[in-house]
């Protein structure tokens, strides 16, 4: 039995995954990660790193967060409280979507989650009061292979839904793309 639905999004490699629940009168049980039927959408590694956030306020963006080679990462991105507009953009050099963006509302409810593969910026802006994503890492951490990118860099357009309340003062700091950046090389 699957308990997954695999949706291709415009830009190679970026899979939108949807949860099958199966519930009672007790609740449900939704598995999060299955290896044996998430390698169909590209996730081809051991998690290597499970992280779970707290957004406080509405209009919150997070991102454009990626780590570099080698220790770039694929995550695999749910909802698991309120809801979110989740973001991935393709900066893979020669990629024919290279620098297009998807983005993809995920929420506790919908039950959807985001595969992003190795070569992508990710980021979101919190779309109810508070929100909570749970994330698999298939790289750890690496403090030092950690870069972003500007989430309002006119150079991607990101049309953020709301107004952005707030951001952290170290993505604000993300320079723009320049004009010789040729994208990351796996």
């Amino acid at each position: 039995m699957t308990r997954f639905s695999l949706t291709n999004s415009p830009i190679e490699c970026l899979v939108l995954i949807e949860r099958t629940r199966i519930g009672d009168s007790r609740g449900f049980l939704s598995r999060v990660f299955c290896s044996d039927e998430l390698r169909a959408a590209g996730w081809d590694k051991p998690v290597a790193q499970i992280n779970h956030t707290r957004t406080e306020r509405r209009g919150t963006v997070r991102g454009m967060h990626f780590q570099t080679v080698p220790h770039a990462e694929m995550k695999l991105v749910s909802c698991i409280h309120g809801e979110v507009w989740d973001v991935a953009v393709d900066l893979r050099t020669g990629s024919s979507t290279f620098l297009q963006w998807h983005a993809e509302h995920l929420s506790a409810e919908n039950c959807r989650a985001l595969l992003i593969p190795e070569g992508f910026a990710h980021g979101f802006q919190v779309l109810s009061d508070s929100a909570e994503l749970l994330y698999c890492h298939s790289e750890p951490y690496t403090p030092h292979a950690e870069a972003g990118v500007h989430p309002q860099d006119p150079k991607l357009g990101i049309s953020w839904p709301l107004p952005i309340a707030e951001i952290s003062e170290r993505d604000n700091q993300r320079p723009a793309l320049t004009p010789s950046f040729t994208g990351v090389s796996l």
